[in-house]
């Protein structure tokens, strides 16, 4: 009997034992924190636009709101035809917008006692369409080819890149030679050198699309195309870094 209990404390007191010694360990690493060297790289590539987005709406007004979708669909079948023409696939062009609006008079009443009510005198047809570009250089005559067949709203153009994978997989191999060359600027100056890698962090910032003013939308045709300047987009990687130091 006194055996048995002699066996359950060892063994009581070896499992107290294995509990507290990692528990201490913990608490020396956090008294003694590891020295490191953080930094934070970024990484740039500028790339030339390959696609553009358009938005152009057609907008039509009559007394009825029959007469209005009328002439708005006529329109729209116009443009949606013409762009087929230029090479624009079914799948690069989206409805995006659609409304038929009633148009009011408000009539100045004729006292402050008496408001006459107001009454519909005709009705609004908007119909937008969502046009992606992928021959760049044919923004401008695709522009003025739609206005020509009635386009008379919208115009936005966004200028943008099809794929821009590999322009960021530049930027984050540029952003890691950059983290890279400022921790190892750092620790020189430190009079220390840069040991094991500890952690890398991420961020990428994909440009939003380069957003052109309008287009003015009037009906007469020009003798040129509409012109458009591409520029560049920009894809940005920032990462963290962190080292530990080899004293």
């Amino acid at each position: 009997m006194t055996k048995s209990i002699s066996s359950r404390y060892a063994f009581l007191l070896a499992v107290t034992i294995f509990i507290l010694v990692p528990g201490a360990v913990c608490r020396a690493d956090e008294d003694n924190p590891l020295a490191r060297i953080l930094v934070t790289g970024q990484g740039n590539v500028d790339v030339a636009p390959d696609m553009a987005v358009l938005t152009l709406t057609v907008t039509r007004e009559a007394e009825t709101a029959r007469a209005a979708l009328d002439a708005n669909s006529a329109a729209m079948n116009d443009v949606l035809a013409a762009m087929k023409a230029e090479g624009i696939e079914t799948r690069d062009l989206q409805t995006t917008g659609f409304s038929i609006q009633p148009r009011y008079s408000y009539p100045s009443p004729k006292s402050s006692a008496e408001r006459a009510p107001p009454s519909i005198v005709g009705y609004t047809v908007y119909n937008s369409l969502t046009v992606r570009i992928r021959d760049i250089g044919a923004v401008g005559a695709i522009l003025d080819t739609s206005v020509t067949l009635g386009v008379n709203e919208g115009g936005n153009i966004m200028l943008t890149n099809e794929d821009p994978s590999a322009a960021i997989t530049q930027a984050r191999i540029n952003a890691m030679q950059d983290a890279m060359a400022k921790a190892k600027t750092l620790a020189e100056a430190a009079g220390v050198k840069p040991g094991k890698l500890l952690e890398i962090s991420e961020q990428s910032y994909n440009p939003r699309p380069m957003l052109m003013a309008g287009a003015e939308m009037g009906m007469a045709r020009s003798a040129d195309a509409v012109p458009v300047a591409t520029g560049e987009n920009t894809y940005r990687v920032t990462v963290n870094v962190s080292y530990a130091i080899d004293q």
